[in-house]
C-alpha cells in the first residue's frame, strides 16, 4: 500500500466518522421534536469504535466475493460508507431510523444498500458467517460454482456478543466441519451496554479460538504507539499500557491528554527517558498516542488484514475505544449516549465541516478528484451491488403414496426417499440437515441414498467391518445431508445460510431441516433471524404434540402451532394425511423459489407470489388414510388452509374444525353426533396460519376500500346458519383455532392442550387433555340444543 493510499484511507475514515455521527444526531434532532423531547437512542459511541476497522476492511482488503455481517451498532458507519460509494440515497440517510429510511440495524429486506446479512439479535450475525462458509464449500464441492472465486465470510463482532451461547455452539460445529474462509473481527472496546467488561477477557477469547483451530491475530497497538515503543522509555510505556485496567484506560481516555500526562508521570515518570518521551508531546498529541490502539490505526489494520492470505479461520482481536474520536470516548455511560448540541457544534468544528455541508460526501476532502479515483478502484465496490439470482427448478408434481395406514412423519420420509431415487434437478439441489435427530425424524432413507456431505470423503467404518446396519452413512463431497450436533440454533442458522445461497453465491439450494417439534422453541431466535433475512427453507417439526405419548412432557410440544402462526416469512402447515403432505411439499419447493411482488392473491388474500419459508408440524401417529384424492380442488383447499372433509348441510347444527393428528377423533365424533344433530360438517384444517393470515388480510383490504376481498375461511363458513356450533380441536394450544368462531360470529368451543404433557398412551393422554372423540361429543351435547348424544362407556 502506497503512502498516498494510506492518506486516502485516513480521509475516508474521517468522512465516515463524521457522517455516521451526524446521521445519529440529525435523527435524534428531528425525532426529539416529533416525540415531545423523547430521544430515540444514540449509539454514536458504539458506531465510532468501528470506523477505522470498516475503513481498512472495505477499502483495502475485501473483494466482491466476500460477504460481511456488520455488527448492529455499526449500522450508521455502513450506511455512511454506502452513501460515500453512491449505493445509498441522501433521502434514506437523512431519514435514518425513520419510517422508510435507512434501518437502525442493517437489513437485507428493508435497506436498499448492499447488505449481505441482516443483523439485530446479537451473536446471530456472527455465527451465520460460519454457516455461510460451509454452504459455500457445499456449492463449490458439488461443482456448481465454476469460475467463481471463493469468498471470505466476515463478521464484525462486538466483544459483548461473545457472551451469547450460540457463538460457542457455532465454533464447535465449525471445528467439526473443517471451517475455512471465515474472519471474525472483534471490536474489543471492553465496554458492554451497562459497563466495562471483566479484566483478562482477551486471554479467554484467545484460548477458546485457539482450541477450535482458529488463528488469533491480536491488534493491540497502532503505528503511533509502536513508534513510541521504539523510543527510549517506550518499553516502560508499553508495559504500563499492558497492565492498565480496562476501566482506568477508559476513564483517562474520557478525561483527555492532561489526565493521561498526570497519571503516566505519577506511575512511570522517571525524570529520564519516559519523562522525555512524554514531554516531546503536547497534551493533544499524547491523547492521540494513547488512543492509537490497533483497532483505530488504519495502517495497522490494513497491513494485518492483507497479511492473512490462506483459508484458515481467523479472529482479529482489535483493541478499540468506544466513542473513539468523539467527546463521548471512554465514558462508561456512552453506549446509548448522544452528543449534546454544544458538543456536536464543537465536534463539527474539530472535523472541519462547514455549516450547510453536513451531508456532502466529500466535504473537507483536500483532493476530491484524487479520492474519487481511489474510490473507483476499490475492489469490493468495483462490480456494484453483489446479489445474485438463480434459475427456478421445476418439480414433477406431488409424490403420491398408496398406503392404507401412515403417519405424516413416515410419509415425509417416504416422499423424500422417492425424490432421492429420482434424477430430477430439483432433488439434486435439496440439502437436508438435522441436529443429531436424522434417524428419529424420518430422514434416514434420504441420507442412505444421497449420502452425507464432507469436503474430504470418509467411509462408513461399520460397513467396512461388515457390521449390519440400516444406516448406510458415507461422507463425500457429493453428499446432500449435513449432520449437525444437537444444537437447534445451529440448525436454523444453517438453514438460513443455505436458504440464501441463491443470493449469496448464485446457486439455488433447497434446504430441508428436521427437529423435534418442541425444540423449535429452542432455536426460535435463529428461526426468526433466518425468516427476517428472507431465507428460503423447509423445516419439519416432528414428532409433535402429546400424541408423542410415551416421551412425556419435555418432548411434547404445545405452543408451536402459535409460533407457526405468528412467525412472519414462514407458512406453517399441519397435515393429517399423506396426500395432504404430498401436495404441501410439492407447493413448498415451488414457494421457496418465488421472489415476486408481495401483492395479495385475489383468492386467498395472501402474498404467495413473494415466496418464503415453510414449517411442517408432523406426527408419528399412524392413521387410516382416505381414498385417493388427487384433483385440483382438493390440492387448492389443502394449500389455502382448509377444505371440507365432510361438507355440512344447509341446517348444520355442529361443525367440527380440526387440525393435524386428531383427525381420527374428529371423524369418529362426527359419526356419533350425526344421528342426533342435523347436517354435521367436518372442516379439515391444514394451515391455521394461512387461514388466519388470509382472514386478517381480507379485513384490512376491506377497510382500505376493497369490499370484494374475501378469504378462504370466510368462504368456507359463509353458508353456515348462525345457530351452528363450531367445535375446534388440535393437539396443541387451543388458541390456534379458537378464533374461527369470530369469522362470522358463530359460537365456538375450542379444545386443545394448554398444560405440559406427561407419559402415557395416546388414548389416555387425548382423553386426559380433552381432545378425543368423547370430548368432542361431550362439547356438542352440552353446547348445542337437542337430545342426548351417543356416549361410550369409559
Amino acid at each position: 500500500m502506497t503512502d498516498k493510499d494510506r492518506s486516502h484511507l485516513k480521509t475516508i475514515e474521517a468522512r465516515l466518522l463524521w457522517l455516521s455521527c451526524w446521521m445519529i444526531h440529525h435523527a435524534n434532532h428531528i425525532r426529539e421534536k416529533e416525540e415531545n423531547g423523547v430521544k430515540i437512542g444514540g449509539h454514536q459511541a458504539s458506531s465510532a469504535s468501528m470506523v477505522s476497522i470498516m475503513t481498512a476492511l472495505y477499502f483495502s482488503v475485501l473483494r466482491p466475493e466476500d460477504r460481511v455481517a456488520v455488527k448492529p451498532h455499526a449500522s450508521p458507519v455502513f450506511h455512511a460508507m454506502q452513501y460515500l460509494m453512491g449505493n445509498q440515497s441522501l433521502d434514506k440517510l437523512v431519514n435514518f431510523r425513520g419510517f422508510g429510511g435507512a434501518q437502525s440495524y442493517p437489513s437485507r429486506t428493508k435497506d436498499s444498500d448492499d447488505v449481505d446479512f441482516s443483523t439485530g439479535s446479537v451473536g446471530l450475525g456472527v455465527a451465520i458467517t460460519s454457516f455461510a462458509s460451509l454452504v459455500q464449500d457445499y456449492v463449490h464441492a458439488h461443482g456448481w460454482a465454476k469460475g467463481r472465486p471463493e469468498g471470505r465470510m466476515v463478521a464484525l463482532v462486538g466483544d459483548a456478543e461473545l457472551d451469547e451461547g450460540n457463538i460457542y455452539e457455532c465454533l464447535q460445529e465449525g471445528w467439526k466441519n473443517d471451517l475455512r474462509n471465515t474472519w471474525w473481527i472483534i471490536d474489543y472496546n471492553r465496554q458492554s451496554l451497562d459497563g466495562v467488561v471483566r479484566e483478562g477477557l482477551w486471554q479467554r477469547i484467545e484460548g477458546i479460538f485457539t482450541a477450535f483451530g482458529w488463528r488469533v491475530v491480536r491488534l493491540k497497538y497502532g503505528a503511533l504507539q509502536c513508534a513510541a515503543f521504539a523510543e527510549p522509555g517506550g518499553a516502560r510505556l508499553r508495559d504500563w499500557i499492558d497492565a492498565c485496567p480496562n476501566d482506568l484506560y477508559a476513564a483517562l481516555t474520557f478525561k483527555g491528554g492532561a489526565a493521561w500526562r498526570q497519571r503516566l508521570m505519577d506511575d512511570i515518570g522517571d525524570q529520564g527517558a519516559v519523562t522525555a518521551l512524554l514531554d516531546r508531546r503536547s497534551d493533544a498529541e499524547l491523547a492521540a498516542l494513547m488512543n492509537n490502539l490497533g483497532g483505530h490505526c488504519v495502517q495497522t489494520l490494513a497491513d494485518s488484514f492483507a497479511g492473512v492470505t490462506d483459508d484458515r479461520p481467523t479472529v482479529f482481536l482489535a483493541y478499540t475505544i468506544k466513542g473513539w474520536g468523539t467527546p463521548l470516548a471512554g465514558h462508561k455511560d456512552n453506549h446509548g449516549g448522544l452528543m449534546t448540541r454544544a458538543q456536536m457544534e464543537t465536534f463539527q468544528a474539530t472535523m472541519g465541516v462547514p455549516a450547510g455541508q453536513e451531508w456532502e460526501p466529500l466535504a473537507t476532502v483536500a483532493d476530491p478528484a484524487g479520492l474519487t479515483r481511489f474510490l473507483q478502484r476499490v475492489p469490493f465496490f468495483a462490480k456494484g451491488t453483489r446479489r445474485h439470482t438463480a434459475p427456478v427448478l421445476n418439480g414433477d408434481g406431488p409424490v403420491w403414496l398408496d398406503e392404507a395406514v401412515q403417519s405424516t412423519q413416515g410419509a415425509f420420509g417416504k416422499i423424500l426417499d422417492r425424490m432421492a431415487k429420482s434424477d430430477s434437478a430439483l432433488a439434486d439441489r435439496i440439502v437436508t440437515m438435522s441436529p443429531d435427530v436424522t434417524v428419529s425424524t424420518g430422514l434416514s432413507p434420504w441420507v442412505n441414498r444421497r449420502g452425507l456431505f464432507a469436503r474430504d470423503p470418509r467411509s462408513d467404518t461399520f460397513k467396512a467391518e461388515n457390521i449390519p446396519s440400516s444406516q448406510k452413512w458415507t461422507f463425500s463431497p457429493g453428499g446432500q445431508h449435513l449432520e449437525l450436533g444437537i444444537a437447534e440454533m445451529n440448525l436454523f442458522l444453517g438453514l438460513g445460510a443455505a436458504g440464501l445461497s441463491h443470493s449469496l453465491f448464485g446457486e439455488r439450494l433447497l434446504p430441508v431441516g428436521t427437529v423435534y417439534d418442541p425444540f423449535v422453541a429452542r432455536g426460535l431466535d435463529a428461526l426468526n433471524y433466518a425468516c427476517y433475512q428472507d431465507a428460503r427453507f423447509l423445516i419439519a417439526g416432528t414428532p409433535s404434540g402429546v400424541t408423542l405419548a410415551p416421551e412425556g412432557g419435555a418432548h411434547q410440544s404445545v405452543g408451536t402451532p402459535l409460533i407457526g402462526m405468528s412467525q412472519d416469512g414462514l407458512s406453517a402447515f399441519e397435515p393429517a394425511f399423506a396426500d395432504e403432505l404430498s401436495v404441501i411439499m410439492d407447493w413448498s419447493f415451488a414457494h421457496m423459489q418465488r421472489h415476486g411482488a408481495a401483492e395479495p392473491d385475489p383468492r386467498t388474500c395472501l402474498p404467495d407470489a413473494a415466496g418464503g419459508a415453510v414449517y411442517l408440524r408432523l406426527s408419528t401417529r399412524p392413521v387410516d388414510q382416505p381414498a385417493p384424492r388427487r384433483d385440483a380442488g382438493f390440492a387448492r383447499g389443502v394449500i389455502d388452509g382448509a377444505y371440507w372433509l365432510r361438507a355440512p348441510g344447509p341446517n348444520a347444527e355442529v361443525v367440527i374444525v380440526y387440525q393435524g393428528a386428531v383427525a381420527p377423533a374428529a371423524i369418529e365424533a362426527a359419526g356419533r353426533i350425526a344421528n342426533d344433530r342435523r347436517d354435521i360438517g367436518v372442516l379439515a384444517v391444514t394451515s391455521a396460519d394461512r387461514l388466519h393470515a388470509g382472514w386478517a388480510a381480507a379485513r384490512r383490504a376491506r377497510l382500505r376500500g376493497d369490499p370484494a376481498a374475501t378469504s378462504q375461511i370466510e368462504r368456507l363458513l359463509a353458508d353456515l346458519p348462525q345457530h351452528c356450533l363450531l367445535i375446534t380441536v388440535i393437539d396443541g394450544h387451543p388458541a390456534t383455532l379458537s378464533w374461527v368462531g369470530s369469522v362470522h360470529g358463530h359460537r365456538a368451543v375450542p379444545l386443545g392442550v394448554d398444560h405440559f404433557g406427561q407419559t402415557g398412551r395416546i388414548a389416555e393422554l387425548h382423553r386426559h387433555f380433552g381432545i378425543d372423540a368423547e370430548a368432542i361429543v361431550t362439547a356438542a351435547e352440552r353446547m348445542s340444543p337437542g337430545r342426548p348424544l351417543l356416549r361410550l362407556a369409559m
